[in-house]
């Protein structure tokens, strides 16, 4: 036995226990790693809204990544459509978005946004939900870029150079064409027009600008029967969906003879 035998047999065993022990953590890593697997898979299938998350977010980055022609991508785009799922409401407001969209043949999920929209403005004001969403009805047809000869805009048809102090707190007068804020401000006005007038029927002349003519063409009654029809569908009765639904005329509306100066004397 030479002097080195021992340091050898030394340096042998601490590689021996160098690789075993290399081994070890190397098999209990992969366990880990097959557990935290099992783990993830089994969330994923518990859990599908996580799924359906992570799938999205990864073909967002495989698009990304690939820079496929012609594809534009923008994942914020969801967080601006103005939609909802029409299942999620309380089954009232739900009832009205499907009678609405069957009658003004508007995609239900706009309209159930709209709808819930609504009914929060009627908790915070004295308006009826069903009367804001008549208003809507008559006026636009919900048609959330109408545009009246008068320059009446939007879903609630506000005269927007008018009304544009309304709108500073949304950005400016281009917000009159985002659903929501016109219909925050229209429902601003009309309650303004029904308090100022000491009644829903002669709110709604002022807010049609036809406050100091006898003939409204019609606008009112329009009104108050469609608010009548949605009160009956949120009531749960059965209420035909197959009337003429068509906005009201210019000249019956924001198109009056004096619907300028009505909607200044009602601007606040």
């Amino acid at each position: 036995m030479t002097a080195s035998d021992p340091f050898t047999r030394g340096l042998r065993t601490f590689a021996t226990d160098i690789a075993e022990g290399f081994l070890e953590i190397t098999h209990n890593g992969f366990a880990l790693i097959g557990l935290a697997v099992m783990c993830g898979a089994l969330t994923l299938i518990t859990q599908p809204e996580l799924r359906q998350a992570g799938e999205s977010q990864l073909f967002g980055w495989l698009q990304t990544r690939q820079g496929i022609p012609g594809v534009d991508i923008d994942l914020g785009a969801i967080d601006r459509a103005t939609a909802s799922n029409p299942q999620a409401l309380p089954k009232r407001q739900a009832d009205l978005a499907y009678w609405l969209s069957r009658k003004y043949r508007v995609a239900p999920e706009p309209l159930s946004a709209i709808v819930a929209e609504a009914y929060e403005i009627g908790q915070r004001s004295k308006l009826e939900p069903t009367l804001i969403l008549a208003v809507m009805a008559i006026e636009s047809g919900f048609n959330p870029f109408a545009q009246s000869p008068m320059g009446a805009q939007g879903l609630m048809q506000v005269i927007t150079r008018v009304h544009s102090d309304k709108y500073d707190n949304f950005g400016g007068v281009f917000a009159a064409f985002d659903p929501l804020t016109n219909l925050r401000v229209g429902a601003r006005v009309l309650e303004e027009c029904i308090s100022r007038a000491g009644s829903t029927e002669a709110g709604l002349k002022f807010y049609v600008g036809a406050a100091n003519i006898e003939d409204d063409g019609g606008y009112v009654g329009k009104v108050l029967a469609e608010h009548g029809r949605l009160q009956a569908v949120a009531a749960g009765r059965t209420v035909p969906d197959s009337a003429a639904a068509t906005p009201a005329a210019p000249a019956a509306g924001k198109g009056a003879k004096n619907a300028e100066s009505v909607a200044l004397l009602t601007a606040l």
